[in-house]
């Protein structure tokens, strides 16, 4: 006679995999929060990126705007000053960077930068200092027209966010 050595499934095998599954299922449902609180909040998500409007800022003007909680420096340059950045040799200085790989190619007009100095985070006064750019007040620090570190403590230059533009007067910043 023919004797078959496989047993039956039964109904204990089923418990141990409905058991299973019910064990996978609730440890998903604990994981899950815990990571997803992880991720940023909603009001962090809609600073990531700005759009501003560069049509009411005359040549020669400055305003502060606010990107992710930080203070931006949008700059409308004169044709002197951008002249006087690019004319500065780099071998004087501190953070070697062209003016022209911090501005935007057909844009050298507009300058934008965070707003913080690099040395401890002030916020450099514009239009001040021995460069004609930003000088900050806590410690010293002067920046040029093309907010390169010129002299001072701070060690590196005002910090360029990634931008670009949509169009002639309009910046996305972030």
């Amino acid at each position: 006679m023919a004797h078959q050595d496989a047993p039956q499934p039964g109904r204990r095998d089923f418990l141990y995999i409905a058991a299973g599954a019910v064990g996978a299922v609730g440890v998903a449902g604990v994981t899950w929060p815990l990571i997803n609180q992880l991720n940023p909040d909603a009001s962090v998500l809609a600073l990531a990126s700005i759009e501003f409007d560069l049509s009411s800022i005359e040549e020669g003007q400055s305003v502060t705007i606010k990107w992710r909680g930080l203070p931006v420096f949008v700059r409308h340059r004169t044709p002197t000053e951008i002249s006087e950045a690019q004319a500065v040799p780099l071998s004087d200085l501190k953070d070697p960077q062209t003016d022209q790989q911090r501005t935007k190619e057909g844009h050298e007009q507009w300058l934008i930068m965070v707003a913080n100095c690099t040395h401890l985070g002030c916020i450099p006064v514009g239009e001040s200092g021995e460069f004609g750019g930003w000088a900050c007040p806590c410690h010293g620090s002067q920046f040029d027209t093309a907010g390169r570190i010129r002299k001072g403590p701070a060690p590196t230059n005002l910090v360029v966010p990634p931008y670009e533009f949509v169009s002639d007067t309009l910046v996305q910043i972030g």
